[in-house]
């Protein structure tokens, strides 16, 4: 008759199983650190967030750059028409204790720089304005029509960069906006189409810059947050480090049935 030790009394195993078990353990918390690790964005140097949104006439979009729920910068085309003429125009707000990348002209306005890729976004290349930043802005009135702005051109501005400054607990960042902009007459169109920060305090960031130095995080734009959580991960997968995870990943991404 086969018979099992007492439930007071642990079972005497042998030493290779312990050997064995112990292993298992110390790699399972190993990976479990691993991961825990990946999951922390503010190690990475930059976290860049793609989106495609359509800002049109009339139209408001709340830029929340590092995905806290509070709003960083308001973009706003402005449109508005009377019997004697038309006006529209592109800004940008930034809330308060941020500021945008831009100049002050002669008149007192802020007008915020068009900036091209690679160009760097830093409290000593950039000046930044505070309060509201003109980008472009189109006005017909009675026979005359009055157009200017970094951000206008004919056909269009493409991919961009608003340099940006804000705050995360007190502490200043530097961050990008990446948009096209057309004009049509008096009509003014713009397509967010990406933006990032730096997660280092102070630290400069390039225009259209999505990876530093070390290993960045990619944000998923709002809408991905509706898409289902993905399952958790099994012991025996996470006791295989890195390779098992990957192979995870790969299970969990393919169709139902396959």
């Amino acid at each position: 008759m086969k018979t099992f030790p007492s439930p007071s009394k642990p079972a005497n195993l042998g030493d290779s199983l312990h050997q064995h078990l112990h292993l298992y353990a110390l790699a399972a918390s190993a990976a479990g650190v691993s991961v825990l690790a990946l999951a922390q964005p503010g190690e990475a140097e930059i976290v860049y967030t793609p989106v495609q949104v359509t800002i049109g006439p009339g139209q408001t979009y709340s830029l929340d750059l590092n995905q806290d729920g509070i709003v960083d910068f308001t973009l706003k085309n402005h449109s508005h028409g009377t019997t004697s003429g038309f006006d529209a125009s592109l800004f940008v707000r930034p809330a308060e204790g941020n500021a945008v990348a831009g100049h002050i002209t002669r008149f007192g306005f802020n007008w915020a720089y068009a900036l091209g890729s690679g160009m760097l976004i830093d409290k000593v290349e950039r000046h930044f304005a505070p309060g509201r930043a003109s980008m472009a802005y189109s006005n017909f009135f009675l026979t005359q029509t009055f157009r200017g702005g970094s951000w206008l051109s004919s056909p269009g501005v493409q991919a961009r960069f608003l340099g940006l400054r804000f705050k995360i607990d007190g502490k200043l960042h530097y961050g990008w906006a990446r948009l096209n902009v057309r004009t049509y007459f008096t009509q003014i169109t713009a397509t967010l189409t990406g933006y990032a920060f730096e997660t280092i305090p102070d630290k400069p960031i390039k225009a259209g810059a999505e990876q530093g130095t070390d290993e960045s995080v990619e944000q998923p734009g709002p809408a991905a947050f509706t898409q289902p959580a993905q399952k958790p991960a099994t012991l025996g997968m996470l006791a295989l480090g890195s390779p098992a995870l990957s192979i995870w990943r790969r299970k969990e991404s393919a169709p139902e049935g396959k």
